[in-house]
């Protein structure tokens, strides 16, 4: 089994080497090594519920039934989020939620729209 990233462009894991290359079979898209290498240094990858790569500006919807901390409003479940922002810390999604306003989601509890 090898070690080798998943394609960036569409999260598959069957990627492979082919000589100084990073090649796709399933989108045939082509990166370098070193430049893999460095946006998994600096870059903090995060997942949805499961398992796929959440990037700034995509769309997820609410998988379980959240109270808002301080009021007794709930975001429901199957509620949709547009362009969401990856942020550091416990709660790594900043996003607005119509009817709430901003808020700082886990991504354990969201699934890739």
């Amino acid at each position: 089994m090898s070690n080798l990233p998943n394609c960036p462009k569409c999260n598959s894991e069957y990627t492979y080497e082919d000589g100084s290359l990073l090649v796709c079979p399933e989108c045939a898209h082509e990166w370098g090594l070193e430049s893999s290498l460095e946006a998994d240094e600096d870059e903090k990858i995060v997942k949805d519920a499961n398992g796929n790569v959440l990037r700034d500006g995509d769309a997820v919807t609410v998988i379980k039934d959240l109270k808002v901390k301080g009021t007794s409003l709930v975001v429901k479940i199957g509620t949709k989020v547009k362009n969401i922002r990856l942020i550091d810390g416990d709660h790594d999604i900043d996003c607005k939620i119509d009817g709430f306003g901003a808020m700082k989601l886990k991504s354990e509890f969201v699934k890739k729209a």
